[in-house]
């Protein structure tokens, strides 16, 4: 009797519509509301597991793990092992490095850490190409292919030195522009690889590359070029200095005094002791230091006649200002 008394309400009108929206989603409220009822036991027996248990039906509905997508590890150098068949890689290396295939792109930078470490002449033919391609992963969105094409590149400044000179540009300016972002793993990565630029490229060749970074419109890649700029100078000894021009770092050196951030500002400073150390203790300064004419030698004169007023007084103050300072702490 209750059966049939149940069948003849579900054939009442607007019955059919009640029915409907009650397994809309494939999912009857009456299945929903007893999930939710024994989400709520769950949760009083077992508090702690509150923060990692979805907490409504539309999560309970869509609640699974993202499968398909592999994880990249970063090898340090020292822990890379060699190739067993460098010839086959060699044959797809440049393929590899092109893929759409990111995980592909990925295995083939790590690739081109193995060659370089292990295998150093093996891609010295085809280096040009390599680190075009190279590059081309430093400016990839995905923060894997990016950070493995930044590691490759400390790689390649360490094995390969000045090799690397003519194609360096492409690398130059995505490690400038990487080492000055917000995620913070790549940029330490990125300064990494500036470092062993400045470390493993000799000055007189890494500065001229450098110096037209020193006035890019972003503020950031300026800031970053300054630093190694600053770090690459003292690398050329005093007589490089010399031989690169005193009076042409000094004027470098000052146009970076007034920049917007500090980053530049300090390696300015930096540089410019270091130049007035270099001057003081030159032979020239040494050879007429009892002479008549000193004055005209002196640091003080050679800012003034290299430099317009206004920048004279500005390195003067830097420099005067430091060795001040160190006469107070001594």
């Amino acid at each position: 009797m209750l059966g049939n008394t149940l069948r003849d309400l579900n054939t009442l009108p607007g019955s059919e519509k009640k029915n409907e929206s009650s397994t809309k989603g494939g999912f009857p409220k009456a299945y929903i509301e007893i999930r939710n009822e024994n989400l709520d036991e769950w949760q009083r027996k077992f508090p702690s597991s509150l923060a990692s248990t979805p907490s409504n039906e539309c999560e309970i509905l869509n609640t699974g793990t993202e499968v398909g997508v592999p994880e990249v590890d970063y090898v340090e150098s020292e822990s890379l092992n060699d190739l067993e068949d460098v010839h086959s890689v060699l044959k797809t290396l440049l393929a590899g490095l092109d893929s759409k295939d990111w995980v592909l792109v990925c295995e083939s930078l790590n690739n081109v850490r193995r060659l370089s470490i292990f295998h150093k002449e093996a891609i010295l033919e085809m280096l040009g190409n390599v680190i075009s391609l190279i590059g081309k992963s430093l400016k990839n969105p995905r923060s894997a292919v990016c950070k493995t094409a930044i590691m490759t590149s400390e790689d390649i400044f360490n094995v390969y030195g000045d090799n690397i000179i003519d194609s360096l540009d492409p690398l130059l300016v995505q490690l400038l522009l990487k080492s000055s972002q917000d995620k913070r793993f790549v940029c330490d990565a990125a300064e990494r690889a500036l470092v062993a630029m400045t470390t493993w490229v000799s000055p007189a060749l890494l500065l001229p590359k450098l110096q037209p970074y020193l006035k890019h419109k972003n503020p950031r890649i300026r800031a970053k070029a300054s630093i190694c700029f600053c770090r690459s100078v003292p690398k050329l000894g005093v007589e490089g200095i010399k031989a690169y021009g005193i009076d042409r770092l000094i004027q470098i050196a000052a146009s970076q005094l007034s920049d917007r951030l500090p980053e530049s500002r300090e390696s300015a400073r930096s540089l410019l002791l270091e130049l007035q150390t270099v001057y003081e203790n030159s032979n020239i300064s040494a050879r007429t230091a009892e002479s008549e004419h000193s004055e005209m030698c002196s640091w003080e004169h050679f800012c003034q006649s290299k430099l317009s007023p206004l920048s004279a007084q500005a390195v003067l103050r830097v420099t005067n200002f430091a060795r001040e300072g160190l006469v107070l702490g001594s």
